[in-house]
């Protein structure tokens, strides 16, 4: 009874290692939302330089940069000895050391291994790519969201995986007798089967934690899919267990090899469970690693506060004929700058894209309904086209004879004699797309929804106060959003608008500019503190962030704001100009006149850069920054703490956009230096599965993240990987309250993940917070130079 009781005891903390592992896993969101994720998502509550050190022994590919491209950067002079000094102090090493390591090139140490590790080591198979072509033959058919033609009968991943399994006789011919024989025998439920394989293994509560994180490592992108699912029930106030349904399928392999290795085998096995038990903790050349890593973050800091104080500002027009509010986007501040040069009567501010309006969009004859909202949010205002209802019968029939005839197009049965009698039809459509000529359009209708007034005042006034807009409105506002036209780009969504779910941002921008506009909605806003002229009136704007040409949306707009409207549309046609002209020379084979038309060529492996060389975020006053060449790589958020009088604002902020803006950064991080385990791989070597990802060939493990293409331009990085800095214009006190409120934001900049900074009124950045508490920026020690 007592051996039981125990047992008991030990099977629920196994369960809690579980729980622990999955938790570790980085949700990866499939490609019709593509958002960005911090592929480090389950180690942020812990020092950067530790979960370096986990991901090492788990077998999840480095964190910081190699040495030899930080060794670089400092003979270039990008990374100054003052860099490497603070770097230094930062991690309790002296700098000629740090200096001197930066020229000794360090490998990441082997991961710990897996049963299927030690079988390869026994008999020259190469199990743990085996166990991956299985479960990836699977987990194709298992997670596909339309894609195939023949779907698999729906069921539970384990109770799927178990049927195909138990018929698989690949795994015999590998020389694994008997496998599908043992599947058979395994339970049909996935917790009794759980506990089983890890009885089998004999498994120890201090060895499990460590042992399952690096057997869902093994699953690579699958695991990070179905953590997807785990991830948004949560957020949603449900649960999904098909990723421990998946932790299952992994187990049941290791107990087949184990079982099958013999006693020589299990002893390996013991030896290696002691590993798994040790605590994890980073080596010297691992910190050497780190502070190495700090010194490019250092620079990155210092570069921004150099643009931020040198030269003469331009100071912004009083009373602007125009305002203009983007994205906070990166790829915004290069078209702000160039709008505001283009015509100094405008004037412009940043907001997080989808407006403060999370929604669940239905478009214009469709039954799919999009959720255009940052991730973290589950969006509760449905929106639909705004004559979806006058939609007739024939155009839902002709879109949907449009499908059913690119189903017939690729089906099984149909696709050879297809491509026999009808392939020539399409030369002038190959043609039409080599050349970039687009067919004809459908018809535009803005979105609408249908909110009772007070939830639409509300709406809006939480919105204004959020964007620090509440005074001052121009005759015309222009409210814009982003998005980029690209084709023949699985990857299409990551470029689209984070915040709006990995969608466009014309719908958001669309809803709120008819909501300020809206007469009822302008009364009880007065009401509540926020007068918004009669003549002040609300046009949206859609950004192509490819072309960087801007359209514009005159919903109703009334003629007394025709001349308005026609010069912005002038100025955003010199504006584009001026912005291609600037990107040009960042794209391969760029130029200003190629841009334009680059979204529309299917055989363009970089249509853009993305967010790639993203590095800053600020949260002030466009004053601050008016002026000031940020290189398209800050984000830029307008914020007014005067404003903000109970930092309800500034909570926001850094709760959301930052948080946001963080998972991007640390995505292309980890593009850029953990491409096998974090990075999507060759564009090249595509092959959309499921509808979900991509497979790099014909086979294997889902690739997660950014293609190599999005962050590497063939001979360099185009993406150097360096933490984010934030710079917030507010009190230090106020910056400390927020923080204390929201914990888990504090642990991103505690443990290391982002910078944290404080700008004074002249938009000068004075003081740092490190360790918790505020310090003025440090100037490292010269004495280092010499050494370096």
């Amino acid at each position: 009874m007592n051996m039981h009781a125990s047992w008991h005891g030990q099977a629920l903390e196994l369960f809690a290692a579980a729980e622990d592992a999955m938790r570790q896993i980085p949700p990866a969101f499939p490609l019709e939302a593509t958002v960005a994720v911090n592929p480090w998502l389950g180690q942020s509550g812990q020092d950067r330089t530790v979960a370096a050190a986990r991901m090492a022994r788990v077998g999840g590919g480095r964190m910081f940069l190699p040495r030899g491209t930080v060794a670089a950067k400092m003979a270039a002079g990008d990374v100054t000895p003052e860099d490497v000094a603070a770097a230094a102090a930062a991690h309790g090493l002296d700098p000629h050391a740090l200096v001197r390591a930066a020229t000794k090139p360090a490998d990441l140490p082997a991961p710990l291994p897996t049963i299927a590790d030690l079988a390869q080591q026994d008999d020259g198979i190469d199990w743990p790519g085996f166990i991956e072509d299985r479960i990836g033959h699977w987990a194709a058919v298992q997670f596909d969201r339309g894609q195939a033609f023949w779907p698999a009968p729906a069921a539970g991943a384990w109770a799927s995986w178990r049927a195909y399994a138990s018929r698989d006789l690949t795994p015999d011919i590998a020389g694994m007798s008997g496998f599908a024989a043992r599947v058979v025998a395994m339970p049909t439920d996935a917790r009794s089967a759980f506990v089983h394989a890890c009885h089998a293994l004999d498994l120890t509560p201090g060895a499990a934690p460590l042992f399952f994180h690096r057997l869902l490592t093994t699953l690579s992108g699958w695991a990070q899919y179905a953590r997807h699912l785990s991830w948004v029930a949560e957020r949603d106030r449900g649960r999904d267990d098909t990723l421990f349904e998946l932790m299952a399928v992994r187990l049941a392999w290791e107990v087949a090899l184990l079982e099958q290795g013999g006693a020589a085998r299990k002893e390996d096995w013991e030896r290696a469970k002691a590993d798994y038990a040790r605590p994890v903790e980073p080596d010297r050349e691992l910190r050497f690693d780190a502070a190495l890593q700090e010194a490019v973050d250092r620079s990155a800091e210092r570069c921004l506060a150099e643009t931020l104080s040198g030269g003469t500002k331009t100071h912004a027009a009083d009373n602007p004929a125009i305002q203009a509010a983007f994205c906070i986007d990166v790829r915004s501040e290069r078209l702000r700058r160039a709008i505001e040069t283009a015509d100094a009567g405008i004037r412009t501010t940043g907001f997080a894209g989808f407006f403060g309006l999370p929604v669940r969009h239905r478009p214009r004859a469709s039954d799919i309904v999009e959720a255009r909202a940052p991730i973290l949010l589950s969006p509760a205002i449905r929106t639909r086209a705004a004559d979806d209802a006058d939609v007739d019968t024939a155009e839902r029939v002709r879109l949907r004879t449009i499908r059913a005839w690119g189903r017939f197009k690729r089906a099984a049965v149909s696709a050879f004699a297809f491509v026999e009698a009808a392939g020539p039809l399409y030369v002038g459509k190959l043609v039409r797309d080599g050349l970039g000529l687009k067919g004809p359009s459908q018809a535009d209708t803005g979105p609408e929804f249908d909110l009772p007034l007070a939830d639409r005042i509300t709406a809006a006034e939480s919105v204004l106060r959020a964007m620090s807009l509440t005074r001052g409105f121009a005759p015309l506002v222009l409210v814009c959003g982003h998005g980029a036209t690209v084709t023949n780009a699985p990857h299409a969504s990551a470029l689209q608008c984070g915040a709006c779910g990995g969608f466009a941002g014309d719908v958001n921008a669309r809803l709120l500019a008819g909501l300020l506009n809206d007469e009822e909605v302008r009364t009880g806003l007065g009401a509540r503190g926020i007068a918004i002229p009669a003549g002040t009136h609300f046009v949206a704007g859609l950004h192509d962030t490819v072309s960087d040409e801007v359209r514009i949306f005159e919903d109703r707009a009334p003629a007394s704001h025709r001349a308005k409207i026609d010069r912005l549309r002038a100025a955003f046609s010199l504006a584009a100009t001026l912005t291609r002209t600037e990107r040009a020379g960042t794209l391969p084979r760029g130029s200003e006149a190629t841009l334009a038309r680059r979204g529309s060529d299917w055989s363009e492996l970089r249509p853009e850069w993305g967010l790639a060389g993203c590095s800053g975020f600020i949260a002030a006053p466009r004053e601050r920054t008016l002026g000031r060449d940020l290189d398209g790589r800050v984000f830029l958020h307008d914020y007014d703490w005067r404003q903000d009088p109970d930092a309800a604002t500034l909570e926001l902020i850094l709760s959301a956009p930052v948080v946001v803006a963080s998972w991007i950064a640390l995505q292309y991080h980890g593009s850029a230096v953990a491409p096998d385990t974090f990075g999507a791989g060759n564009k090249l070597l595509h092959n959309v599965i499921g509808g979900i990802g991509v497979l790099e060939g014909n086979g294997g493990a889902l690739r997660p993240g950014l293609p190599w293409q999005s962050v590497h331009d063939g001979d360099a990085l185009r993406h150097v990987p360096s933490r984010l800095v934030v710079a917030v214009e507010a009190p230090e006190e106020m910056i400390s309250g927020v923080l204390a409120r929201q914990p888990q934001v504090r642990a991103l900049f505690d443990n290391g993940w982002l910078t944290l900074v404080a700008l004074d009124d002249a938009g000068t950045i004075t003081r740092r917070y490190e360790n918790g508490s505020w310090a003025d920026r440090p100037d490292g020690d010269p004495g280092v130079a010499a050494a370096a």
